[in-house]
């Protein structure tokens, strides 16, 4: 025994975001200090299978995780830890786990179902739980929600996949009551601007809902705004705090996939260059949106500003933001005074103060029946 925290770093998936999630995953595992935390890899392929073992992350980068040893994560309780797939047609325990830090993006890892599983397993992880992972991965449903909390969001309508197959000129008329062009279609349950698309006609939108479709069977359309793009973000439980706002300027005609990993010629203002009265307003619904939801741990606010009027609108709330070295979450809290290495150290005692609360529950009730 070390006496060292037992974390283990979660990432890949069953998502367009894999590729994403190994770069923030990356550096994570540079950011935790090896001398507090003993460190487990643990990858899941595009097909769902677990693995972990030594330098795991570069055989899921060079594309060979069979070479590494099968494991699992039982949704138990009681036995907190990863386990290996014996030879006897079982699984042993391998490793304790104290803490799992997710470094997953996109469905099946910031949605809620990765959290269920981790519920179930009663181990500490950080991040949201599983109603707020799953609210925030919804864009439909997340809009609703702001309406209900009176945060403005853009107007926007839902589409299913299955009316884009059957009618499409059905399906583009429904998409159209989102607004005058340019509108956006997005895939209602993904990040990272995987399968987003702008549309100037009818005919793109035709385009933008085919290949949203490819994705999510909802497909969200958004009135396209002349706006800029401010983000804040979010550290806490109960009691969250927000950083200082930043703002992209995409080097696309929005922060397009291309734009945010590949071409590297996006520029990023740190602090964002916006009046103080804006900045805090983007603070204030920054917090009131991650209550809104029930956030913990974290979450990056997005926000549309737009240029005619000075107007917010929040556009989305990322429960498991991007650590990538170009990533605004992590490069704010640094501008707001807070280092990546103490950053990590403090979501990791969020994750273990949020655990301390539900183990504190009662799971039986003794009453009378």
């Amino acid at each position: 025994m070390t006496g060292r925290l037992r974390v283990g770093v979660v990432f890949g998936g069953r998502s367009g975001e894999h590729e994403v999630s190994l770069m923030s995953a990356s550096s994570v595992l540079a950011n935790l200090d090896a001398h507090k935390y003993d460190i487990t890899p643990i990858g899941i392929t595009r097909e769902g299978q677990w693995y972990s073992g030594e330098n795991a992350l570069q055989a899921f980068r060079q594309g060979k995780p069979e070479s590494l040893e099968r494991v699992a994560i039982l949704g138990e309780p009681g036995r907190r830890g990863l386990f290996r797939w014996s030879g006897a047609g079982g699984f042993e325990k391998a490793v304790d786990l104290d803490v799992v830090f997710p470094a997953t993006h996109g469905t099946f890892g910031e949605d809620g179902t990765l959290q269920g599983l981790l519920e179930m397993a009663d181990i500490a992880y950080v991040g949201a739980g599983v109603l707020a992972s799953s609210v925030a991965m919804d864009k439909a449903l997340f809009k609703q929600v702001m309406r209900a909390h009176n945060i403005p969001v853009v107007d926007s309508s839902l589409v299913f996949s299955t009316l884009i197959a059957a009618d499409p000129e059905a399906a583009v008329r429904q998409a159209a009551q989102a607004g005058p062009f340019p509108l956006f279609t997005k895939p209602a349950n993904l990040g990272s601007s995987v399968g987003v698309s702008k549309c100037r006609s009818a005919s793109d939108l035709l385009e933008g809902l085919i290949d949203a479709a490819r994705y999510d069977r909802r497909v969200i359309v958004e009135q396209g705004l002349e706006a800029r793009e401010i983000e804040v973000s979010v550290l806490g439980n109960e009691e969250p705090e927000a950083s200082v706002p930043g703002e992209i300027v995409p080097s696309d005609e929005f922060y397009s996939y291309r734009a945010k990993y590949i071409d590297d010629a996006s520029e990023l203002r740190i602090p964002a260059p916006i009046d103080e009265e804006t900045a805090e307003e983007a603070r204030r619904l920054a917090i009131a949106a991650y209550e809104a939801i029930d956030g913990a741990g974290m979450a990056r606010a997005d926000f549309l500003l737009e240029r005619k009027t000075g107007k917010l609108y929040m556009n989305e709330l990322n429960t498991l933001p991007g650590f990538t070295q170009i990533s605004m979450y992590p490069k704010l809290w640094e501008a707001s005074g807070l280092a990546y290495p103490a950053l990590m150290d403090r979501l990791i005692e969020l994750a273990l103060e949020r655990q301390a609360q539900k183990d504190r529950l009662l799971r039986t009730y003794g009453g009378a029946g």
